[in-house]
């Protein structure tokens, strides 16, 4: 089977506003953030880029490679690796922006945990 990202999908600008989108609709966007959404914007770019190349190379997950010594073994293939590689990635980035499960319930117990101070609330309340 041979999955390829639709054209839209191929594109920089549709992750970065779709990450912005998602963290807006879970309370997680800050402007701040921007550097590191790009970062992961461009992750998600560069997965389905290798999904596809690897896809249509014929998705093969090991390759034959002879060592030094003449011995030949499987190993999984390059393609495989940095596809594997940008996956965790793609799944620590999106818990660090509140966009998994896991993350967004952290986010919000870190910020439930913080205690506010008398001055704080005073000036919250005038």
């Amino acid at each position: 089977m041979i999955i390829v990202a639709r054209k839209k999908e191929k594109d920089f600008k549709y992750y970065r506003k779709d990450i912005v989108k998602k963290m807006g609709a879970v309370g997680t966007y800050n402007k701040s953030f921007d550097h590191i959404i790009d970062v992961y914007s461009n992750m998600l770019l560069e997965y389905n880029q290798m999904l596809e190349k690897f896809n249509l190379n014929g998705s093969e997950y090991t390759i034959k490679y002879t060592n030094k010594s003449g011995a030949t073994n499987y190993i999984k293939s390059p393609e495989y690796l940095i596809i594997e590689k940008l996956r965790t990635d793609i799944i620590s980035y999106s818990r660090e922006l509140g966009l998994s499960p896991s993350g967004l319930k952290k986010i919000k117990d870190d910020t439930a945990d913080k205690k506010v101070s008398k001055l704080a609330q005073a000036l919250r309340d005038v």
